[in-house]
């Protein structure tokens, strides 16, 4: 069939918490694109790599494994559209993201990329010490330090697991934002690209000054940088009005607005995947 899709699932080592949610904004996606007229089939990243000669003709994809992205990838090459594209979620590594950002002027969190083995150069605490690859997968890969013995002893767990590099950033006071996005311009849709924002619940807010499409020019800028189509992540708004991006993820689970958004996504994908036209 020329409208075969895979979705897939990300792996449940990197949905801390988050399994359920991740495993239905894709399921959503995938049954709103079959009311489109297209086959979606849904896969898990170890079917992936054990697949054989039978191939999809489009995929929408939430893993993030290096070698279920890397086999993805040769399905690219040959000519398979994907959403979002293997390389811009390896950009999603937080070493990679520091360097694309900050290549691309986009204004980002100060971030020291820092070997693990090694005594990092002395860093004011408070410190965020996040692991230098993906995601938060589990407890010690986020770590706030407040002392630089804190910092150390962060490092040396991730050394430990076999962690190479690590992530310094500094903490940031202000309101925590979460936000998710569809579509960072130049994509197929003429209308604006969707985009949706909220406060962090479990914090007290301190009301500070924002600027809502500020952000949405700021997150979407960072998201075309990185090559991102479906995207979400975090940001603070300080005292002083400044918006300062901690994070950008692909394909999030869209949580708060999963109805909504799988909606989106599935049009988004629809006319992606049939070249852009109407």
């Amino acid at each position: 069939m020329s409208r075969v899709c895979w979705g897939v699932f990300r792996e449940s080592t990197h949905s801390p918490g988050r399994e359920s949610d991740d495993t239905e904004i894709l399921r959503l996606t995938g049954k709103h694109l079959e009311a489109k007229g297209f086959h979606v089939e849904l896969k898990t990243a170890d079917e992936v790599t054990e697949a054989e000669e039978v191939w999809p003709r489009f995929v929408f994809l939430m893993c993030e494994r290096l070698d279920v992205l890397e086999r993805l990838r040769t399905l690219e090459v040959s000519g398979v559209p994907q959403v979002n594209t293997p390389r811009a979620v390896h950009n999603t590594y937080r070493d990679r993201m520091v360097a694309v950002l900050d290549e691309a002027s986009v204004p980002f969190i100060p971030s020291r990329i820092v070997a693990t083995s090694e005594p990092p150069e002395p860093s004011a605490p408070p410190v965020w010490v996040k692991r230098g690859d993906v995601h938060n997968t589990q407890e010690g890969d986020v770590v706030f330090a407040t002392t630089t013995a804190a910092i150390e002893t962060a490092l040396q767990g991730l050394a430990q697991r076999g962690i190479k590099r690590a992530v310094l950033q500094p903490h940031v006071e202000g309101d925590l934002i979460k936000f998710y996005g569809i579509g960072a311009g130049g994509g197929p849709h003429r209308e604006p690209p969707w985009f949706r924002w909220f406060y962090h619940k479990d914090q007290k807010l301190s009301g500070n000054p924002l600027d809502q499409r500020m952000l949405a020019r700021l997150v979407r800028r960072a998201a075309a940088a990185l090559g991102l189509e479906v995207y979400g992540g975090d940001a603070i708004a300080t005292a002083t009005g400044e918006l300062v991006l901690l994070d950008v993820n692909a394909w999030p689970s869209f949580a708060l607005y999963r109805d909504e958004a799988s909606a989106a996504i599935a049009s988004y994908l629809a006319l992606r995947f049939s070249g852009g036209k109407r």
